[in-house]
């Protein structure tokens, strides 16, 4: 995996809010059980870093079958809440126009280190590596509290306009 810079997770604000979940309605478009950021608490555009996070809670859809008696969420939706973290950068930095509809072109090199339980918050830090209109690849990693809990790639490639989608 490429390397990431260094960023220390504990020397992050959690109360200066960049973006709250308003705001991040007006540039994602997931809703529902697949809005799965919380907020934004930091953009340097200069380092290509987004720092943003996800409250885990008890009544998340997955947490009745995912497991009975120890809810632990699911992977892939660690990797699309970095996804989100990433779509996010990419549009609100103009990297890609912003009336694109980002889609996940893939993943690459995905691992997991620690599992996420209801309770905690998912700090993710998001990297831009390669940054244009036509695909966007980031490395996403996720903490809980200094704890690795999982890194990829995430790519990005544009599916049609935002405009396009039904609004709710």
């Amino acid at each position: 995996m490429q390397e990431q810079t260094a960023y220390d997770v504990a020397s992050i604000d959690f109360s200066q809010c960049v973006a709250d979940r308003d705001v991040i309605r007006r540039v994602n478009p997931h809703r529902h059980e697949f809005e799965l950021l919380t907020a934004v608490v930091l953009i340097d555009p200069g380092k290509k870093i987004v720092v943003g996070f996800k409250d885990v809670r008890d009544d998340e859809f997955w947490c009745r079958g995912h497991f009975p008696g120890k809810p632990v969420m699911p992977g892939v939706l660690m990797l699309e809440a970095g996804a989100q973290l990433c779509n996010y950068y990419t549009v609100t930095e103009r990297v890609v126009d912003e009336d694109a509809l980002m889609g996940l072109g893939g993943f690459e090199e995905a691992r997991f280190y620690r599992t996420v339980s209801p309770g905690e918050r998912l700090v993710i830090v998001g990297e831009g590596l390669r940054l244009n209109r036509r695909m966007t690849k980031c490395k996403a990693t996720g903490y809980v509290g200094q704890e690795r809990a999982f890194e990829a790639i995430v790519i990005g490639v544009p599916i049609g306009k935002r405009g396009d989608l039904a609004k709710s």
